[in-house]
């Protein structure tokens, strides 16, 4: 059974923006800062994760490229379940990587969780036919 609900536009469009900031953000600071990345990367309890997908540094700059140009497109509404999921797919291997088991980063670990809920309401919901 399907339940409709109307949501407003503004609010649709405030949500992909202001999660849509958080790649722009990170996609510019792993290109800009691949070294000091990589170190985080090291740090990390589980940092064989990055190691099964290759080398750090090319993932980071990859990442990076990827954060950019996905976030943009979701930023502007094109493609944007397509750009949610992949962010998704860049999101939860940094996650795993960086964030769990991390004493000290349970503030970033909830951060990254909550942020994935935001991409899943854009993959969950066609947001291109808004009812009011």
């Amino acid at each position: 059974m399907t339940t409709t609900i109307l949501i407003s536009r503004r609010s649709i469009h405030l949500l992909r923006i202001l999660v849509s900031g958080i790649f722009l953000v990170a996609g510019i600071n792993h290109l800009l800062e691949v070294e000091k990345t990589a170190k985080r990367i090291e740090q990390a309890n589980f940092k064989g994760i990055a190691y099964l997908f290759g080398d750090p540094q090319w993932l980071i700059i990859l990442s990076g490229i990827v954060m950019l140009v996905a976030g943009f497109l979701f930023l502007i509404g094109y493609k944007t379940k397509w750009a949610a999921m992949t962010l998704i797919a860049v999101l939860i291997p940094i996650t795993l990587t960086v964030q769990v088991g991390q004493i000290t980063t349970l503030g970033p670990l909830f951060k990254n969780i909550a942020i994935l809920g935001g991409l899943l309401f854009f993959v969950m919901n066609n947001t291109t036919k808004l009812l009011k």
